[in-house]
């Protein structure tokens, strides 16, 4: 009988995981963030986020498979191509994707600027020819976030928002990630 007590007192004073905090899928960047976001490596001059983040923003790829793309499978002839096709490790399924005349010509200056030859890593990590890891993507994109007031937590979510504007949809999806506070997150 002791036991049972224990065990029931126990059951009563567990706090559920969840409380307070808000749980399931972050809302998707606005259009308004994307442009934001991109501003910045544009008028600072750095070729190689710019590249990067317009390469996420057509592709749609996990961090781990944005930053497994050689310059062959963009730009197998030295210029950007119009469409590609990426294996994703998770599924092993191709994804194939249009790249938008933006996303070419950033690609292309980058490839320029960097001297990437065919068969290396678009993006490549602190070491000699491996590629950048994905830990290095997401703080990358962290700080893109923190530049434009956004929340970094908000990277659990799809880059772009689809359906931005649409009024039909329930009241949680209406909303985009907002400043630091309005998600309550652990440190």
């Amino acid at each position: 009988m002791h036991e049972n007590e224990i065990a029931a007192t126990a059951a009563q004073k567990r706090i559920p995981w969840n409380k307070g905090k808000l749980i399931g899928a972050r809302p998707p960047l606005r259009q308004k963030h994307v442009w934001a976001i991109r501003t910045r490596p544009q008028i600072e001059r750095q070729e190689r986020e710019l590249a990067l983040f317009n390469l996420a923003i057509d592709s749609k790829l996990r961090g781990c498979d944005l930053v497994a793309i050689r310059v062959d499978d963009v730009a197998p002839n030295g210029y950007a191509i119009e469409r590609t096709s990426v294996r994703q490790r998770k599924t092993g399924r191709p994804v194939r994707f249009e790249l938008t005349a933006q996303t070419r010509q950033t690609i292309d200056e980058y490839l320029a600027t960097a001297n990437k030859k065919p068969g290396e890593y678009l993006f490549n990590g602190r070491r000699l020819g491996e590629s950048m890891t994905s830990r290095q993507y997401a703080r990358l994109l962290a700080d893109w976030l923190v530049g434009i007031g956004l929340d970094p937590t908000c990277l659990r979510h799809t880059l772009i928002a689809a359906d931005e504007g649409n009024t039909d949809l329930p009241p949680y999806r209406q909303f985009a990630c907002g400043p630091a506070a309005a998600w309550a997150h652990e440190d």
